[in-house]
């Protein structure tokens, strides 16, 4: 996009809106940053509406810059402040950035997010911006509009996991750079869970009523990682299926007891090592039986996660069923509901 002068544009200056679409923020993280840390824009077009002249917008670059490198925030706006005073605008004196449209190709500058994302979806560069930035706000309307636009399967897989993947890696990276990332990765693994957990009980169930036996879902005694199991939740919520969500490290003696009390489609088991992969317990959960004596039932088992991997690859017991991916989870759950209608 070729950059214009500055007399092809309104001479006020950009809007808030056209600098956080540029940027690749919301209007509200501009807002915010004016009121925390008196950084925003100097001018006003008519006496009301704010406008970001070139040093502005430099100005607010260069804060995006350096709270995507971990600087705090109220220190990147001094910074920035005193970098922008006799600073050229980007592209020369007098030049502006280009703004680009809501769907931007991303050939605009951006900010970056000092994360090695390689080739994705603009939101999900959006998303690790602001989780560097931690922009709890920012990344909280940039989830939500992602669920809802795309529905979770494909928001989990296009927009989510690549930045949760790209914030792994940088964290296992040696040195203190990787471990400035730990805070952004429990900052954006927790808004993710809380986004598909909202869509679940607040979008799914309204738009398509779940009917028939509930899937339990839970994980294994020492496993804690229950974010994989919010995103099958909300897939399974669009697939108009019921689910009942025991949560993380789940005693072997409290799922038991579940699994004889509830009558449920399948139960499914997270394991997302191999030291939580416990093969005995998920055998006693395929042999619980449910129902009135003499007309007991026993639930299909579904081994889900990295961990079973090593423990069922040599030979995978019988009565339990390991699926290896969400989508292959979602099919066989999909096609027990048919064998299985509500009793």
């Amino acid at each position: 996009m070729a950059t214009p002068q500055r007399d092809e544009l309104p001479v006020a200056g950009l809007t808030t809106g056209q600098l956080a679409r540029l940027l690749g923020v919301s209007p509200t993280t501009l807002r915010s940053w004016d009121r925390r840390y008196g950084f925003g824009p100097a001018s006003r077009a008519d006496g009301r509406h704010r406008r970001w002249s070139p040093d502005d917008v430099a100005m607010a670059q260069e804060m995006c810059r350096l709270t995507a490198t971990g600087t705090p925030p109220a220190e990147a706006a001094r910074t920035a402040r005193l970098r922008a005073r006799g600073a050229d605008g980007p592209g020369g004196p007098g030049e502006w950035p280009p703004v680009p449209s809501d769907r931007t190709d991303g050939s605009a500058p951006r900010a970056g997010s000092g994360l090695p994302l390689g080739r994705v979806r603009s939101e999900c560069r959006g998303l690790a911006r602001a989780a560097v930035r931690l922009d709890a706000e920012e990344v909280r309307e940039l989830l939500r509009r992602a669920v809802a636009h795309h529905g979770p399967a494909v928001a989990w897989e296009e927009v989510m996991s690549p930045a949760l993947q790209a914030v792994g890696r940088k964290w296992q990276s040696s040195g203190e750079e990787g471990e400035q990332y730990v805070e952004v990765e429990h900052l954006l693994s927790w808004h993710i869970s809380a986004a598909l957990r909202h869509y679940y009980l607040d979008a799914a169930r309204p738009r398509r009523a779940a009917s028939g036996l509930p899937v339990l879902l839970s994980c294994l005694p020492g496993e804690q990682h229950t974010l994989p199991l919010d995103v099958l939740t909300a897939v399974l919520g669009d697939e108009g299926l019921a689910v009942l969500m025991l949560g993380g490290s789940v005693p072997a003696d409290a799922l038991i007891t579940a699994v004889r009390r509830v009558a449920s489609l399948a139960v499914v088991l997270w394991a997302q090592t191999s030291d939580t992969a416990d093969l005995a317990l998920a055998r006693r959960v395929a042999g619980a039986r449910w129902g009135v004596r003499g007309a007991r039932t026993q639930t299909p088992v579904l081994l889900c996660g990295p961990g079973w991997h090593p423990v069922t690859d040599d030979a995978e017991p019988s009565e339990l069923t390991h699926v290896t991916s969400l989508h292959d989870a979602v099919r066989t759950l999909t096609g027990l509901r048919r064998e299985r209608p509500a009793r």
